[in-house]
Parts: structure tokens; C-alpha cells; sequence
């Protein structure tokens, strides 16, 4: 096991709201594995200085949970020719909001106006498609998952946290909608997939 620096405490303890939060992800660097996969730990992630959207859910969730929100992570599910995403829903002012790590230019940060989860994950159907072809592909959201079910180290492990995703594929997921609504989806027109191919960060 590691443990926080005194910097990193004092940087986590300034990350006291969901915007501040927020606006450390976007500014980190996007992890794109190129040394092979990853799934950093809160601590790795401060001490590498990059993320990509699993590790930024869960570094996020964790220092939410430093200022009284609870760990939350959410799954959204896709057909499987597309990358699933992993946001970090909270709740402010009895409505629903989310953290989201992404280096696109969609799929990102949502407001707490939602009332409840479904709602939620909902929000990001409309800009989850394929760029090639414009073909939207969100299908599923699982319930809730509270880090706190994986103890009290799970923050600063050195060796990556498979154990969350491993969970996360495992639990309750719920459909988007009934199948027949998709069998008449209109796709992405030509506009949205060029925006959707704008990214923050580029490999080297």
C-alpha cells in the first residue's frame, strides 16, 4: 500500500465541489494505454498525472467522498462496437449530476438537474454514437456502485483495481429504452460526427 503526500492531501482537500472536481479531470492528461492496459488507483493516478475514463470515475468518486458525497461510480453500457464509459453520478440540492473523464469532446460533465439516475444516463444516448457511421450505440446503465464495498485501501493500492471493473460488468444493468426503439434510431448527422471527432488530447 501507498499513501498520500501532504500535497496531494492539500490539492484533494481544495477539491471540495463537483465543478472543482470536474475541472481537475478535464485539465489531466488522457491515459491511452500505451504501455498496455490500466486501472490506476486514486494514488497512481495523482502521482502519474493521467486518467482515462474508469480511473478518472474512480479518482473522482474518491475525493467526492472526501467532502461528504458518497463513492459513486455508473456503467454505460454500449452495442459492443463501441467503448463503454464510466461516469461518477452525485447528488446536490435533492437532483442528480455527474464527473465524467473523457478526451472528446462529448460524454462529459453533467449538471445536478436530473431527478433521478435513469434520467441521468439518459442524457448521454444523443451523443453516443460512432463516428464512422453516426450510429448511436448506448444501450445500458448498471445501478449505482459504492467504492466503499471494496474497503478502506482501495484509494491507494499500487497494483491496479480490476477488482472494480470486474464488479462493475458483474452487476444490475438497465435497458435505455424497449428494443423496439431501436430498431428505428435515427443516426448522427454528418455535423455532430465531425464535432464528435474533436479531442482534447492527442498520443504522442
Amino acid at each position: 500500500m501507498l499513501s498520500f503526500t501532504k500535497k496531494e492531501v492539500a490539492l484533494m482537500q481544495k477539491l471540495n465541489t463537483p465543478v472543482k472536481m470536474q475541472d481537475f479531470l478535464s485539465g489531466l492528461k488522457f491515459n491511452f494505454e500505451e504501455k498496455g492496459e490500466t486501472l490506476k488507483s486514486p494514488v497512481m493516478v495523482l502521482r502519474t498525472q493521467n486518467a482515462h475514463c474508469l480511473e478518472g470515475a474512480i479518482l473522482g468518486a474518491y475525493i467526492l467522498s472526501l467532502h461528504g458525497f458518497p463513492p459513486l461510480i455508473l456503467h454505460l453500457q454500449t452495442t459492443g462496437d463501441d467503448f463503454d464509459h464510466v461516469i461518477t453520478p452525485f447528488k446536490q440540492h435533492g437532483l442528480w449530476g455527474a464527473l465524467s473523464k473523457t478526451n472528446h469532446a462529448v460524454l462529459r460533465y453533467r449538471e445536478p438537474i436530473y431527478k433521478n439516475i435513469h434520467e441521468l444516463a439518459v442524457s448521454y444516448f444523443h451523443e453516443y454514437f460512432l463516428n464512422k457511421n453516426g450510429k448511436k450505440t448506448l444501450r445500458k446503465y448498471s445501478r449505482l456502485l459504492n467504492l466503499n464495498i471494496f474497503g478502506e485501501n482501495w484509494a491507494v493500492e499500487k497494483n491496479d483495481l480490476w477488482k472494480i471493473d470486474k464488479k462493475l460488468d458483474k452487476i444490475k444493468h438497465y435497458n435505455i429504452a424497449s428494443k423496439i426503439v431501436f430498431k428505428n434510431l435515427r443516426k448522427a448527422d454528418k455535423v455532430e460526427i465531425e464535432a464528435g471527432k474533436i479531442v482534447q488530447f492527442r498520443k504522442n
